[in-house]
């Protein structure tokens, strides 16, 4: 029997997330891990009046590319690839691991260079309404350090799946994020200040945007996008960065005029650099993201989860969001976090926004 929360998250991303619509073409993409969600969506799409266009990776597809792929599997696209992403009218992302550490052994050149090559495909889907949602599994439950039943709980928290309205919930805090993204409209200059941290950037020119789970299930952010040749100054990341199948752990950077131009960290430091190099904008800031999500309060090693925690920042290495104005390219987006409830603080236009994790008033 389907867990009712399951039913309910897929009629969120049909309904409200994607607001789909009779004859629209949706593609859904996800592991057969997440069957029984991708399921429920496919059905909740069809009942929507939608076409839905499925594809399931079985497990250790991914694994199993890097293994057997011919160099030409990294540097072209199929013209399938290119029709399927110039035809869908939008798009369901799920993760859903059965093992998050499965790529660890993959030389990070070789995912540089994938980065670069599907680069063209992300930006066309970018353009068009997506979103990425998350189904449990017992792997993503073992990295936050959670029973699959706690994490599951947590998960679907997150979402508001355990409320009678779940829209209804969601709008509610769209609304509160609104109030927020107010207090910031005009905001020139931030500085994070705490353990190791003293950075600069700026926001001249920039926009906040409200993630109110339309992009993202579970959601929880107002996010904008650095001045490209802005930052100054160095911050150390207190979660490990999880990305691409590794855990890059006590991330240390430097920026000078928007670049990184140290970096550094405890475990897996070659990865790091490595990414750095993916491309020009690769090394510079593209979001500046304040979480906000109250269900979220446990570091899991999921970053869409994570960023989302209230009382955390993160930053992200690599492209930039257009509609908040950003103007940085790179093949990689990647978000590391900062929490700020250990002690630490935001500067707005030299006063305090943010303090030891909570929104300071005023």
């Amino acid at each position: 029997m389907r867990d009712p929360r399951v039913t309910g998250q897929a009629r969120l991303l049909v309904r409200y997330c994607l607001r789909a619509r009779s004859r629209q073409t949706i593609g859904v993409a996800g592991a057969s891990a997440a069957e029984p969600l991708i399921a429920a969506v496919y059905e909740e799409l069809l009942r929507a009046g939608a076409f839905p266009v499925v594809t399931m990776l079985p497990t250790g597809a991914e694994e199993a590319f890097f293994r057997c792929a011919r160099p030409h599997h990294f540097d072209a696209l199929t013209p399938y690839q290119q029709a399927h992403a110039r035809t869908v009218d939008a798009m369901i992302h799920i993760q859903a691991a059965a093992n998050t550490r499965a790529l660890s052994g993959v030389r990070p050149d070789k995912q540089a260079r994938l980065a670069r090559a599907t680069a063209p495909l992300r930006n066309v889907l970018g353009a068009k309404p997506y979103v990425i949602t998350i189904f449990p599994t017992a792997a993503f439950a073992q990295d936050a350090e959670m029973s699959l039943g706690e994490f599951e709980d947590m998960v679907f928290a997150a979402m508001f799946a355990d409320q009678p309205d779940p829209a209804a919930a969601w709008r509610a805090l769209r609304a509160r994020q609104q109030r927020l993204i107010a207090r910031l409209a005009g905001a020139k200059d931030v500085r994070i200040v705490g353990a190791g941290t003293d950075l600069t950037f700026s926001l001249r020119g920039r926009r906040f945007i409200n993630s109110d789970g339309r992009r993202n299930m579970p959601s929880g952010e107002v996010f904008s996008a650095p001045v490209e040749d802005s930052a100054e100054g160095a911050i150390e990341f207190d979660f490990p960065a999880c990305h691409a199948g590794r855990a890059i752990e006590s991330v240390r950077l430097v920026f000078r005029r928007g670049v990184v131009v140290e970096a550094g960290a405890a475990r897996n430091e070659p990865f790091l650099r490595a990414m750095l190099k993916t491309d020009a904008g690769a090394s510079r800031l593209g979001e500046f993201g304040i979480g906000t999500n109250p269900r979220l309060r446990r570091f899991t090693r999921n970053i869409l989860l994570d960023e989302k925690i209230g009382g955390t920042i993160h930053l992200a290495l690599g492209r930039a969001y257009p509609e908040a104005g950003g103007l940085n390219r790179s093949a990689i987006h990647w978000d590391l976090i900062k929490d700020l409830r250990r002690g630490g603080a935001v500067y707005v236009d030299g006063r305090p926004f943010q303090r030891d994790g909570r929104l300071v008033c005023g």
